[in-house]
């Protein structure tokens, strides 16, 4: 067969070159070509499986956006939220100030700021890019419990950089962190100066420190997995206090935008917090460094130069991929992926599939459309995270169309309620660490709940109490003359229609809230609790079940 076609292929090169005199043979018509058949597209989601997946990739379902996934599935839904623009806080304080009432130089304060996170998050379209933003919020931490003040413009403009670069490349989004002057003045980059021995200047090590650490390569290096690399049975550090000591001469000679040489010292003159801080070189060390992996910057470079090439040599380290992609997939879906899993996010951190690296937009994508991530426990029977008090308040108020009678969403205590509130973490590592395992079963089974080392007991009465206000007095037809501007409400309409038939309404409320999980168990115990209040009021009754839904341990674990 092999010869029969050899000689075909001879004989028209040769004809085809002019080689030959006689006119080839007519050769046999081939078989027409056999295409592949074209694959059938996934099935569209369930409303149970598309709660669920709002439940981890919004701020929580509600009737309508379940309906929208469940006709367009999964992946349509992600590039639909990609690809819408970005809502802005700082664009809402703007619209919101003239409306206000204010004094003469009378600023926003905290309360506006915080009004307008909730906004968005309950009612924001980009639900996606909030969600994220929120989750690179508790890893990029800068918080007002520090130098800022009161400056609500500041942080809503830091909290925007975050929400305009969820989709975008991860270094890019790392240098303006790094320039941004909230984060300058929080890890005391800004204002930081070459040494100076007569004054007995060191540049400052706190910036060059936590951006290892806490912003991309963590400690001890890793493998693509997550798992933590061996050298005669020892972690290997990423780095030392000489690379760190490098990295500081390196962010030295930044300073609010538009300072000079001559400005340098006069920080309320040249106070800015929503433009990037610019580099003034008098204060620049341009001497030799050594950063990561033996890199050298050379000598008499700009601080923009050093800068780049310091930025650059982060982003390249291994480390990056595994230890964001890890840090990502804990906050928005489980706290204890599998190796497999953050292996899978590594590859597409490293190469997006057009050999971009650090494609954050196409990373979200695959953390959500990972096996892993769709079939929850099925895949990893440790799959699960604790619903943050924050995250779990928003939900409810998106699963119930939350309103307001003065259309504004104000909650101006959420750190009382929930030891947590937008932009105000005590420290650097966050409202909780990111590694913290409770003493008992999670940490004797090597496993970890981060989000429990903010539920105290204090706090764990404080967050079911505001539960206990937002449902059984927190909705539309409750009357409170006392604060009636302000509440914000949950509307129990949808739910009414169903009050006489107990099982059709858990089976709504299992959809909306716990995306299907809702163990036989839990429904027996809801079912023999609501039918027992048959003789209390319509309203009544509604808000006893969704307050114990609410505080229930089931739906605290987002599964």
């Amino acid at each position: 067969m092999f010869t029969r076609y050899l000689f075909i292929l001879v004989t028209v090169m040769l004809t085809a070159c002019g080689g030959g005199s006689e006119v080839a043979s007519p050769q046999p018509t081939p078989p027409p070509l056999q295409l592949a058949p074209t694959p059938e597209p996934p099935p569209l989601p369930s409303k149970n499986e598309s709660a669920r997946f709002l439940n981890m990739a919004s701020f929580g379902a509600n009737a309508s956006s379940v309906d929208n996934v469940s006709n367009i599935g999964f992946e349509e839904w992600l590039d639909t939220q990609i690809l819408l623009p970005a809502s802005s806080h700082v664009a809402y304080l703007e619209a919101l100030e003239p409306t206000l009432d204010l004094e003469p130089d009378e600023r926003l304060r905290r309360k506006e700021r915080l009004e307008a996170w909730f906004t968005h998050a309950i009612t924001a379209p980009d639900q996606l890019r909030q969600r994220v933003a929120f989750a690179l919020s508790e890893i990029f931490v800068v918080s007002e419990v520090s130098t800022f003040g009161d400056d609500t413009y500041g942080l809503a403009n830091y909290y925007d950089l975050l929400i305009n670069n969820a989709f975008g490349n991860y270094r890019d989004l790392l240098e303006q962190v790094t320039l941004s002057p909230i984060m300058g003045m929080y890890l005391s980059m800004l204002g930081n100066q070459k040494p100076n021995e007569a004054e007995n200047i060191r540049p400052d090590e706190n910036y060059a420190r936590e951006v290892m650490q806490l912003f991309s390569i963590g400690l001890v290096e890793l493998n693509d997995d997550g798992s933590e690399k061996q050298q005669n049975g020892q972690s290997i550090p990423t780095y030392n206090q000489d690379i760190i000591k490098a990295f500081a001469h390196v962010y030295t000679g930044w300073n609010f935008n538009g300072v000079t040489s001559d400005t340098w010292w006069q920080f309320y003159r040249n106070y800015n917090t929503m433009e990037p801080m610019t580099a003034v070189n008098a204060f620049h060390d341009a001497s030799e460094k050594q950063l990561l992996n033996n890199v050298i910057v050379p000598a008499n470079q700009s601080a923009e130069q050093d800068l780049a090439m310091a930025l650059d040599n982060i982003f390249n380290h291994a480390n990056v991929a595994p230890f964001i992609g890890e840090q990502l997939i804990k906050k928005l879906v489980t706290s204890n992926p599998s190796p497999a899993y953050v292996a899978r996010i590594s590859a597409i951190f490293n190469d997006n599939g057009q050999g971009v690296r650090g494609d954050l937009g196409m990373v979200i994508k695959a953390i959500y459309l990972d096996q892993e991530a769709i079939a929850g426990t099925v895949n990893n029977v440790n799959f699960g995270k604790v619903r943050e008090p924050l995250l779990r308040a928003v939900h409810l108020w998106r699963a119930f169309d939350a309103s307001s009678p003065n259309d504004r969403f104000q909650f101006n205590w959420p750190e009382y309620a929930f030891a947590q509130a937008p932009l105000s973490a005590s420290h650097v590592f966050n409202f909780f660490s990111p590694d913290y395992a409770p003493p008992g079963i999670v940490s004797d089974n090597g496993l970890i709940a981060p989000e429990l080392q903010i539920v105290t007991e204090n706090f764990l009465t404080r967050t079911s109490n505001f539960f206990a206000y937002s449902t059984l007095w927190g909705h539309t037809e409750f009357e409170d003359e006392n604060t009636k501007n302000q509440r914000i409400l949950v509307d129990m309409t949808p739910l009414k229609v169903l009050v006489n038939d107990t099982s059709e309404l858990l089976e709504y409320l299992n959809m909306l809230l716990l995306g299907g999980t809702m163990s036989n168990e839990m429904r027996l115990i809801l079912t023999e609790a609501f039918n027992s209040t048959g003789e209390l009021e319509i309203n009544e009754r509604l808000s006893n079940l969704l307050f114990l839904i609410m505080i229930s341990p089931q739906y605290t674990v987002q599964r």
